[in-house]
C-alpha cells in the first residue's frame, strides 16, 4: 500500500468527525466520536473486520472501487476523495465530474480588478460561467446570452461574430477543439459533453472534421489576435490558470500585448 499508517489516520480521523444521528445510527453515550468502524463499513458494503485492518494499517491495497465506496461513505470531499486515493494507491482518483457550482463573489471581484485585461472562468465543458468587464467589450458580451449559448465551441463554430474576430479562424478552431478534448477527458466528462458534440457534428462540418482528427493539446498560454469591428486589431497575451479548490474550473486572463492594445482597450471600455 502506497501508506498505509497514514491512511488507517486518515480515516480514523474522519470516521470520529461524523455525526452518527446524520446517517441514522443511534446517538447515546459512545466511548468514542463518530461513527464506529463496522457503522462506516456497512455503508461502504465492504467487510468490517478488514475495514478495522485498514485503520489499523494492516489492511493491504484497497482497490480503487473500495476506495470510491469508503469516500462516499465518509462523505468525503472532492479535495479529501483525492487525499484518500493519494494515500491508498499512490495516485490521484479517476475523473469525477459534477457540475459547477456558482463562482464565488471573491473570484468575481479577483476578475473585476482586472480592469484593462479580458478574463473569464470557464467549466470544465467550456462553458463560460464568469467574465468582467473588459472581457464582454473585447471578446463577447456573455450577459446578452443565454446561459447555454455561453459554450465557448459553440461561439465558435456558431456564432458569425466570434468567428469573424478571429484572425486566422481555422487555426484557433483547430486548437480550441484539441485543447477542449483534453480538459473533458481530465475532468471525465465525455457523458455530459455528447449532446454538444453531436449538435456541432451535425450543423458544422468543420467541427466534425477536426472532431474526427482526434487531436489533443495543452491551453496553457500563448498570443491571440483579435479583429474588433470597432477598433480594429487587438493583440492579447492569454495565460489559463487552475482555480484552488475548484477542479471544475479555469480562469483565462488576456492581458493587452503593447500600450497600443491598451489603449485600444480603453477606448472600448470608456465606449461601452
Amino acid at each position: 500500500m502506497a501508506n498505509a499508517d497514514t491512511l488507517g489516520a486518515y480515516l480514523k480521523n474522519r470516521r470520529t468527525k461524523l455525526d452518527p444521528a446524520t446517517f441514522g445510527f443511534a446517538g447515546g453515550r459512545r466511548r468514542t466520536p463518530g461513527l464506529r468502524r463496522e457503522e462506516v463499513a456497512q455503508r461502504a458494503n465492504i467487510s468490517a473486520t478488514w475495514y478495522t485492518w485498514l485503520e489499523q494499517g494492516r489492511g493491504g491495497a484497497p482497490s480503487a472501487e473500495v476506495l470510491e465506496r469508503i469516500a462516499q461513505a465518509l462523505t468525503l470531499t472532492g479535495v479529501e476523495r483525492e487525499h484518500l486515493f493519494l494515500l491508498g494507491l499512490g495516485r490521484p482518483p479517476p475523473p469525477h465530474y459534477s457540475a459547477s457550482d456558482p463562482i464565488t463573489p471573491r473570484l468575481q471581484r479577483l476578475l473585476d480588478v482586472l480592469s484593462h485585461s479580458p478574463a473569464i472562468v470557464r467549466t470544465a465543458t467550456w462553458d463560460v460561467v464568469a467574465w468582467n468587464r473588459a472581457a464582454a467589450a473585447v471578446l463577447t458580451d456573455y450577459a446578452t446570452l443565454a446561459p447555454r449559448q455561453r459554450n465557448i465551441l459553440r461561439l465558435m463554430f456558431s456564432h458569425e461574430r466570434v468567428r469573424a474576430a478571429q484572425a486566422d479562424w481555422h487555426a484557433v478552431a483547430r486548437f480550441v477543439v484539441a485543447s477542449f478534448r483534453v480538459d473533458v477527458a481530465r475532468a471525465g466528462a465525455d457523458a455530459e459533453v455528447a449532446q454538444l458534440v453531436d449538435e456541432l457534428s451535425r450543423s458544422s462540418p468543420e467541427f466534425a472534421e477536426l472532431w474526427q482528427e482526434n487531436q489533443v493539446q495543452a491551453h496553457g498560454d500563448g498570443v491571440k489576435r483579435l479583429h474588433h469591428p470597432k477598433v480594429g486589431c487587438i493583440t492579447l497575451e492569454y495565460s489559463a490558470f487552475a482555480v484552488d479548490g475548484r477542479p471544475d474550473l479555469s480562469l483565462i486572463v488576456y492581458n493587452p500585448a503593447s500600450a497600443a492594445d491598451r489603449q485600444l482597450i480603453d477606448a472600448l471600455m470608456q465606449a461601452d
